[in-house]
């Protein structure tokens, strides 16, 4: 049987017996049939109803499985930003949580104003959450949570480039010379989600969903929160720059605006490694067929690192 196979019955059997048995323990036993909700190569998500309420397992391949480890830590150092979760089983990287309601775009009133403002709210917990976290780093990294500072990162994109080649190449010196003007800037490394936006976090500001995430350079987040902006509401250029604002607010002690906001642009050109190396890590040893799409995502974003940014 593959670890990550999660169609095959025996599979399925092992998973659905922990789950049962991890939620008997603790006094709220299964109450019905445990359903598969959502799947992906890289996850499976699963739910049980309890007398409690909705119970929510998750399951990610083996290159993501550090999620399992990295929710329960950051139960303990930051509970009031994340989700506790129930039952953690860190070798095979699987979690339990309980049911929190809708997230935070399933809330949103349909008010263009309202919803810009609580993504500038979120942006703002979540620079909160990173500065809370930027003392963990080492102990992220060790628990299996991938090292994407800038420090290393041209070694990450030299070995991504020969692994996958892109046309036209990269320019290696110049994504150095980004990568060196980032470590230097004061800013210390922290949790990337490298994933963030207003569906993978619920009212009040808690985050979820990290199986992409990295120990990087903070304002790397971004890339994908401001691109989702972009996708989701076609996002004004002066709206975009009012997102990437109120999020580096919350740094604002550490450089004048004007430094924050050319680290925000050179932590994007960046973070496009990373989030190849996340596509990479969901894609390897597949659980189910890989779409086109999501097979050649690496290479799209290492294709994009010399392209504009969204701030």
């Amino acid at each position: 049987m593959r670890a990550n196979d999660w169609h095959d019955p025996r599979w399925q059997a092992e998973a659905h017996s922990w789950i049962r048995e991890s939620l008997a323990g603790i006094g709220t036993p299964v109450t019905g049939d445990i359903e598969e909700t959502r799947v992906r190569p890289w996850s499976v998500t699963h739910k049980a109803p309890t007398a409690a309420g909705v119970r929510w397992f998750k399951a990610n391949t083996t290159d993501c499985a550090y999620e399992a480890a990295l929710v329960q830590a950051l139960a303990g150092w930051a509970p009031d930003s994340v989700l506790t979760p129930i039952a953690v089983e860190e070798s095979r990287g699987w979690l339990l949580t309980a049911d929190r309601g809708p997230t935070l775009r399933e809330s949103l009133p349909d008010d263009r104003e309202a919803k810009l403002a609580a993504w500038r709210e979120m942006l703002r917990a979540y620079a909160v959450l990173q500065r809370t976290l930027a003392p963990k780093a080492q102990a992220m990294t060790a628990l299996g949570v991938p090292d994407m500072r800038p420090e290393v990162l041209p070694g990450r994109l030299a070995t991504m480039l020969a692994e996958t080649p892109v046309d036209g190449g990269v320019d290696l010196t110049a994504y150095g010379k980004w990568c060196a003007e980032l470590a230097a800037d004061g800013v210390p490394a922290s949790l990337q989600h490298d994933d963030l936006h207003d569906d993978n976090v619920f009212p009040g500001n808690r985050f979820f969903d990290w199986g992409d995430a990295a120990v990087a350079h903070p304002f790397s987040c971004l890339l994908t929160a401001l691109g989702s902006a972009q996708y989701f509401f076609e996002t004004t250029p002066g709206e975009l720059h009012g997102l990437r604002d109120a999020y580096l607010d919350v740094w604002s002690d550490l450089a004048p605006a004007e430094t924050l906001r050319r680290s925000a642009t050179l932590a994007c050109r960046v973070g496009r490694v990373p989030k190849a190396a996340a596509w990479q890590r969901a894609v390897r040893d597949a659980a189910l067929p890989v779409e086109e799409d999501f097979r050649t995502a690496a290479a799209y974003y290492l294709s994009e690192i010399g392209r504009p940014t969204p701030v």
